[in-house]
């Protein structure tokens, strides 16, 4: 048996995660940006010590609400492109309920968390404690099991040294484009205090990296086979294009080809307003030239995108016949609405794509006998030039308007297409706007 280190648990958790790191623009990072915490009964005797011990590695702010904190750590992951994750933990009881909807919006958005409340105490001798939400029938059932619809990973820590398989999974769960979202661990009161014989290798310092998954061969090659018959094609930018960095390889890929590029309201930023081939934000809360192009695409490439409602205008916003091209880490995304799906990561797809649809001619192995690309008859194939310049033109109405919205007015009181004029004026290209419904 290898060497050991003795050990609570709650102190295990809190060493385990000050040894996880991460890169930024190839800058080495801990993987945990800090906590969040409201400290009662379930967290307060053991977890709490092991992070005030370990605040120089794991800073810790007192949150004043728990489903605030829970969205403020949210905020943090999504700025950081869910390269940075951030923790919130709270008492057993209404504590952890009011991070449930923060649990939601994760879910929702694709946004990693971990979240870890106290749970009852194992052995129940002390049952019922304070705001223990008791069921009759099941008494195991603790009001931590509301989070399992709403969370990605879900687990009761009830002995000691089940965090050893339990949190690599929960990072790993994470970490991963296609089942990011919150993880949530509960962490049963008289297990927290118990001390137990860790493996020293478990406290490794461990670096991750967010991986890429490549595209099928297949999926590119059906993709490829659709590409080349459209005339009139055009692309939805969504958040995953953000998350996957592909920002600048997505503009290229538009401008080598022609295609319009319209964005999703996760997808904001990841093209600028006059980029050459942006044509404005799709769907309701879009722009009239961005709908107006994607009534008439015959073939659409959503990227990174859930294509959900406001996206597509509970789609109404598409011909009948258009068809559709859905590149996106999560196989379920994908493959929505009957959609060619390329399941694999934006940016490496969106270079796989470039260079056969630019070459035209070689097989996806380095040989010409892919039947599609072999039989191509459009080598360096780029949309209508009569479809790029009606984006341009419909995209040229779009400022036109926005322009004439944004002027100056006698009226007393701004207009709200006058803030937003004021404020893009005034911002800089590396400034975050946070906006919010109504």
């Amino acid at each position: 048996m290898g060497n050991t280190l003795k050990m609570t648990m709650a102190e295990a958790v809190v060493k385990y995660l000050c040894n996880q790191f991460t890169e930024i623009d190839g800058v080495r990072v801990p993987l945990f940006g800090g906590a969040f915490g409201i400290f009662g009964h379930g967290n307060v005797t053991c977890l709490a010590g092991a992070l005030e011990r370990a605040k120089d590695k794991l800073p810790t702010w007192r949150g004043q609400n728990e489903q605030s904190m829970a969205l403020a750590a949210l905020a943090f992951t999504k700025a950081k492109k869910r390269r940075q994750i951030m923790i919130a933990t709270s008492s057993i009881g209404p504590g952890a309920t009011n991070m449930v909807t923060a649990a939601g919006v994760a879910h929702a958005n694709r946004l990693p968390i971990l979240i870890i409340s106290g749970d009852v105490f194992t052995n129940r001798r002390p049952d019922p404690v304070l705001q223990q939400v008791e069921h009759f029938s099941t008494p195991s059932t603790t009001v931590n099991d509301c989070f399992r619809a709403v969370t990605r990973y879900w687990d009761r820590i009830s002995h000691p040294e089940q965090i050893i398989a339990s949190l690599p999974q929960a990072i790993a769960t994470m970490l991963d484009p296609a089942d990011c979202g919150p993880a949530f661990l509960g962490l049963c009161q008289d297990t927290q205090e118990v001390a137990f014989d860790y493996p020293e290798e478990f406290f490794s310092e461990c670096l991750h990296h967010i991986p890429r998954p490549r595209p099928d061969l297949k999926q590119i090659e059906e993709a490829l086979g659709i590409l080349q018959s459209a005339k009139k094609p055009l692309i939805i930018s969504g958040g995953g294009v953000r998350y996957s960095g592909a920002e600048e390889a997505l503009s290229d890929f538009a401008v080598k080809h022609g295609i319009p590029i319209s964005e999703t309201i996760a997808g904001k930023g990841s093209i600028s307003h006059h980029a050459p081939m942006h044509v404005g934000p799709i769907g309701v809360v879009g722009s009239s030239s961005a709908n107006k192009m994607a009534s008439e695409a015959d073939v659409i490439i959503a990227i990174g995108t859930r294509l959900q409602d406001f996206t597509t205008g509970s789609w109404t916003a598409f011909r009948q016949k258009a068809k559709f091209i859905s590149i996106n880490t999560a196989r379920w995304d994908a493959t929505k609405h009957q959609a060619c799906a390329v399941v694999g990561d934006a940016l490496t797809t969106i270079q796989e794509l470039s260079v056969h649809l630019f070459d035209g001619a070689t097989g996806l192995d380095g040989e010409t006998k892919n039947t599609q690309l072999k039989d191509s008859k459009i080598p360096n194939w780029s949309a209508e030039q009569s479809w790029t310049q009606k984006a341009k033109k419909e995209f040229q109405t779009w400022n036109s308007l926005l322009s004439k919205l944004q002027a100056p007015t006698n009226a007393t009181t701004p207009s709200y297409a006058q803030v937003v004029g004021l404020v893009n004026k005034l911002a800089d290209p590396n400034d975050t706007l946070v906006t919010a419904a109504g």
